[in-house]
């Protein structure tokens, strides 16, 4: 049997090397404690590196798709309330068609005023049709212009649809295009006010109620386009509230892989600390100073 010889020189090299292993997992504790990251560098766990990656792309995925959905949100949001407040306006502009339908009880001075306001009904219709969400007018399609519709009430928009990506695989629509909600040029909701506007000036019984009857179906036709864009809308907060809930899960994921364990990290740093001092104080009678101490 081999007796191999421990030579004073091993001695050093090995103490050295296991105090240095020491101080190694000494250093590394301390880093986890003062980052609070158990992934400071790919190299202390390169599976674990793959899969924080992964969950942040995919967290950045999710981030986005919220940011769609809050922005199709602002789009929708403007559309409601514009639409609220013309259904509110081609409303009244009805009643005052049907008091001006009231042959006995209106002279010609009443029907220029009622006249008059339907005017200004139809001028703050066209302003309301040119409502716009950073910059873009919701009712005009994919228009480069900042309207909608002109001063006579012609479409000047672009039609096609503006879309936003809200969830993987699902893209939802979130403007309105102003012919399909107000009528086509020349047989728009603004051209059926022009056209009351003329019949009550007149006394024009017949005009003033086939006006009646155009309102009526504007009005059911933004009702009908309100209600498209009040479940829209609905889509896209359950889509904003899903990427929340999916972002806190990622969240979580990826300090399960990435934090470190704080309270354990301090215990582990006092035991390897503890286990450092003994080494040192142990290599310390091992490793001999001197000459002198060897010999003795």
């Amino acid at each position: 049997m081999a007796i191999q010889r421990v030579t004073q020189n091993m001695l050093s090299e090995r103490s050295v090397s296991s105090l240095q292993l020491g101080l190694s997992k000494l250093a590394k504790l301390q880093e986890q404690l003062s980052t609070g990251r158990i992934l400071n560098r790919p190299s202390d766990s390169p599976p674990d590196t793959t899969a924080a990656m992964r969950i942040r792309s995919s967290l950045a995925d999710v981030r986005q798709y919220a940011r769609n959905a809050n922005d199709g949100n602002g789009w929708l949001t403007q559309l409601d309330s514009s639409l609220t407040t013309m259904n509110d306006q081609v409303l009244r502009a009805r009643d005052l068609a049907l008091q001006g339908a009231n042959e006995g009880g209106v002279g010609p001075v009443a029907r220029e005023a009622l006249a008059a306001e339907v005017d200004q009904i139809r001028a703050g219709l066209i302003d309301t049709a040119n409502s716009s969400y950073l910059g873009r007018p919701v009712f005009g399609g994919v228009t480069a212009g900042t309207k909608a519709y002109d001063a006579t009430g012609t479409y000047v928009g672009t039609p096609g649809a503006v879309n936003r990506t809200i969830s993987e695989g699902s893209t939802i629509r979130v403007d309105v295009d102003g012919q399909q909600a107000f009528g086509p040029t020349g047989d728009s909701v603004f051209d059926h006010l022009a056209a009351l506007s003329t019949a009550l000036r007149a006394g024009d019984q017949v005009g003033i109620r086939a006006g009646m009857t155009a309102l009526n179906a504007d009005r059911d036709r933004i009702t009908t386009t309100q209600t498209d864009v009040g479940s829209r809308q609905i889509r896209v907060e359950a889509a904003i509230q899903a990427a929340g809930d999916d972002e806190l899960k990622l969240k979580t994921s990826l300090s399960s892989v990435e934090n470190a364990d704080l309270p354990k990290v301090i215990v582990d740093l006092q035991m390897q600390q503890t286990a450092y001092q003994a080494s040192l104080a142990a290599t310390s009678r091992v490793m001999q100073p001197s000459l002198l101490d060897f010999l003795r």
